[in-house]
């Protein structure tokens, strides 16, 4: 008796019991982890048996992310950061913040006598709150999957008080509310397979709630509220239900591929249905599930991509197994010339003329995106509907693609195998993209796992980590894709606020501080600058950055007031150096630094500057600023990597080799070519490269070489002399046929520059009317154009030291405050805009077909 007694109390003690700390003192690493997590140092972990939780501390700054709210008032102390089952690692949450966010007073444990439970307080008192006391308590119990949130809101004054009620609940693409009023959500990214969910218990002190309702003196309102998560949205609506009171039972069961000897499909979406609304589960890695519904009988429909939708009739509580048919895919096996397993991107386009559009998964994730599939390995399978589709497999623009047209047979699986072969030489020169992100970033949703193997997938060897107003470390992911052979990057940011923003790297993280110990961006970027380049202490191989810049803010007009005042004085000799590119423009040939267009639905015209002409002024000014090309990637399809990168000049060329100590030196010297995709080599007869300075009297000679994959090509090589293209100096297929090439090498001439006075030179490859669809299929990226240009290299013609010539381009420089009759003006005195024209005429027009 006594030794089973024993053993019961051992048992016991063994269990997790629901508990509260605060993360310090060692036990930060038990913060819970998920895709969303944003648990640091000194915030407090709630967990039962079933769930654990993450409520933000009262401290400086408090907020998840960058992008969660904006502004000063956009913090998050005393919030529900992270929610996730007890030990799964999985959150989804940005954040639940009841009755709407802000500062509070304080935020700590809370004293709770109930056995089995435990609890956080926050409470802002009326002084801090315009008169409302407002209290939210957080508490977890064991048994109960979910977390019970109470409101207490009190006026404490003698007049009525106006307060906000509505919770701030984000970031989910994928929401929706039940028939008996139960919120829920699901993740982002499906196959993380958790869902959240929550509803209102009972209200007291007022009969209804609204976003704003009004507490007369010594009014007191409580709300009690429930939230649930799980392994689907199905699956917490049915705790709600349970904690609510409504008579529940579990409907189970397990789901399995009949043409596998019954292997259980992990892929298959459940629509499960209460009263009138019908929510998704999923099954596990196993393939069963679990919801819990009130006794009936319900018919659920199951779908899994490329098998038969099932419906399934099922008397709650029970638990049943279903068999599917084979599922319809195709296995592809994909490498390099050395046989071994290659980074790619697969994509695909139903040929069938009533083939319905295809929905691979959101946009946020590499494994199945829209139409598209991104691998780390190139061994996968993707599961279609029955149809003939074309599909193309690519790996960025140094590679040759794979396209086949396919036949998928119903409950069958196609063999796709091939090898992905490098056709374009950059030897001595490594590909970069400085600027992208993922979902620590907050602006988006794109899982960093995602981003990664999208920047394998399209090839670039070398990608510093820069979320937003975060510091950040993407090795770790890097290598458990094992993708340390492919992508090399090192710890930095973007600091971001409402004008200018700026990357900077090499940093050093420490994820248990808030925005992982960054620096707070500052409205004068020269303080900004000087900030990040003294941050941690300065160092040799700092790189800083203006991401899509003002140009006209920053160096003509400060305040944008329309009158020139020399911008931001200084700001140039702070910065390394500042994008001219950014998305999949290519304006480098543009003939005014404006565009005008109509939006949609628009009667006003819209005023935009073309970055790439302002930079060719300020060139002409005297201002040596190195240009940077980069994605500023947000998703995986559609704005993800490869629209524009950089090459520099490189000892190594395998990427797990690379060392930004030795890569540093040239980006800070401009040896920086961008490209969308052709490789472009300027050379001057003195070995002289992009961003270099050269001597010579008379003029100059050029080694212009050019290559491209493939699925690409150039039409046209034209060399802009102190910013100008100049006519004599414009090479085309159709004007000159034989200097250009049918094979990867496009075009490779010596041309001779006359120079009398000193000149800097960019050199401009592009496909006039070309784009990459082979490369991008349906994404918008399939529009750009195949275009590579150089950093000038600066030739002093006279011995005397080189001098910028002060030519603007036929265009003052501009400043802010240029509306659409301001741009008219300048367009029609140019030439480029006849008076009668309609506004739809666009400056940009002659960009995109230059004159010869």
């Amino acid at each position: 008796m006594k030794l089973i007694l024993l053993s019961s109390l051992l048992i016991a003690a063994s269990m997790p019991a629901a508990e509260v700390f605060e993360a310090a003192l060692g036990r930060e690493t038990e913060l819970p982890k998920g895709k969303e997590a944003d648990g640091i140092r000194g915030d407090f972990v709630l967990r039962s048996d079933k769930v654990e939780a993450t409520i933000s501390q009262n401290a400086p700054n408090r907020r998840a992310n960058m992008s969660t709210f904006y502004g000063e008032d956009g913090v998050t102390p005393g919030a529900l950061y992270d929610l996730t089952l007890r030990g799964a690692n999985n959150d989804q949450l940005v954040i639940y913040s009841p009755c709407g966010h802000g500062q509070v007073s304080y935020v700590k444990i809370a004293n709770v006598k109930e056995e089995g439970s435990a609890a956080v307080e926050s409470v802002t008192t009326a002084a801090k709150n315009g008169g409302v006391f407002k209290r939210h308590e957080y508490r977890v119990k064991d048994g109960v999957q979910g977390i019970f949130i109470t409101t207490v809101l009190r006026n404490e004054t003698d007049k009525p008080q106006k307060t906000f009620t509505k919770d701030d609940f984000t970031r989910f693409d994928e929401t929706g509310t039940t028939s008996d009023g139960i919120r829920w959500a699901d993740a982002i990214n499906p196959a993380h397979k958790c869902g959240y969910a929550f509803a209102t218990l009972s209200l007291s002190g007022i009969d209804k709630l609204a976003d704003t309702i009004e507490l007369q003196p010594k009014q007191e309102v409580v709300i009690s509220r429930f939230f649930a998560v799980g392994t689907s949205p199905a699956q917490a609506v049915g705790e709600v239900l349970s904690v609510k009171g409504v008579k529940v039972e579990v409907l189970a069961g397990s789901i399995s591929d009949i043409g596998k000897n019954g292997a259980p499909i992990t892929t298959a979406s459940i629509q499960v249905p209460f009263g009138n609304s019908v929510v998704p589960g999923y099954t596990d890695d196993k393939g069963r599930f679990s919801f819990k519904l009130p006794p009936s009988e319900v018919e659920l429909i199951v779908k899994d991509l490329g098998r038969t939708d099932v419906r399934w009739k099922r008397q709650v509580p029970s638990d049943r197994e279903l068999l599917l048919d084979a599922a319809s895919a195709i296995r592809f096996a994909i490498t390099g010339e050395d046989g071994k397993p290659l980074p790619c991107k697969a994509h695909f386009a139903p040929l069938d003329e009533k083939a319905t559009k295809l929905n691979l998964g959101p946009k946020w994730r590499a494994h199945g995106c829209v139409d598209q599939y991104h691998s780390e390995n190139g061994h996968f399978t993707q599961q279609l509907p029955p149809g003939k589709y074309h599909v193309v497999v690519v790996r960025g623009p140094e590679y040759g693609h794979i396209a086949k047209d396919i036949t998928v047979e119903a409950g069958k699986v196609v063999e796709f195998k091939g090898t992905l072969k490098r056709l374009v030489d950059t030897k001595g020169w490594i590909s970069a993209d400085f600027h992208n992100h993922s979902t620590p970033s907050g602006d988006n949703v794109c899982d960093t796992d995602g981003r990664l193997i999208n920047i394998a997938a399209e090839h670039l060897e070398f990608a510093p980590t820069t979320e937003h107003n975060r510091l950040y470390d993407w090795e770790p992911t890097i290598k458990a894709l094992g993708l340390e052979n492919h992508i090399k990057t090192v710890k930095g940011m973007e600091l971001t606020g409402s004008r200018q923003h700026f990357n900077a790297f090499p940093f050093e993280p420490d994820p248990l501080k808030q925005d992982g110990g960054a620096p707070v961006w500052n409205d004068d970027p020269r303080i900004t600058a000087l900030t990040l380049r003294r941050w941690q202490g300065e160092r040799d191989d700092r790189w800083i950055q203006f991401n899509h810049p003002d140009l006209a803010n920053m160096f003509m007009d400060r305040d944008s007031d329309g009158v020139a005042d020399g911008g931001f004085v200084g700001v140039d000799g702070m910065i390394d150096g500042s994008e001219s590119e950014n998305g999949p423009g290519t304006d480098i040939l543009a003939d005014s630094p404006f565009r005008l267009s109509r939006p949609a639905g628009s009667l006003a015209m819209k005023v935009s500057q073309i970055r790439e002409f302002l930079w060719r002024q300020l060139l002409n000014q005297g201002l040596r600023v190195t240009a940077v090309g980069v994605a500023d990637a947000h998703s995986v399809y559609g704005n993800g990597v490869g629209c524009w990168r950089c090459y520099l000049p490189s000892s190594t060329d395998e990427p797990a080799k690379i060392d930004w100590a030795e890569l540093s030196p040239h980006a800070k010297a401009g040896h920086i070519v961008l490209s969308t995709g052709p490789f472009l080599e300027v050379t001057t007869q003195n070995s002289k490269i992009a961003g270099d300075d050269d001597r010579s009297t008379g003029g100059i000679d050029l080694k212009v070489r050019v290559q491209c994959t493939d699925w690409m090509d150039i039409d046209r090589v034209q060399v802009l002399v102190n910013s100008r293209p100049d006519p004599k100096l414009n090479f085309t297929r159709q004007s000159h046929p034989k200097m250009f090439k049918d094979g990867i090498v496009k075009f490779d001439e010596k041309i001779h520059v006359p120079l009398q006075h000193d000149a800097h030179l960019i050199v401009v490859a592009i496909d006039e009317d070309g784009d990459q669809k082979t490369g991008y299929g349906s994404s918008d990226y399939a529009k750009m154009r195949p275009c590579a240009y150089n950093n000038p290299i600066f030739v002093d013609a006279d011995g005397n030291g080189f001098k910028p010539n002060g030519d603007t381009l036929g265009f003052d420089l501009p400043v802010g405050g240029m509306n659409a009759d301001k741009v008219k003006a300048q367009l029609i005195r140019a030439g480029l805009m006849k008076e009668e024209a309609k506004a739809t005429t666009s400056a940009s027009a002659a960009a995109e077909k230059p004159k010869s």
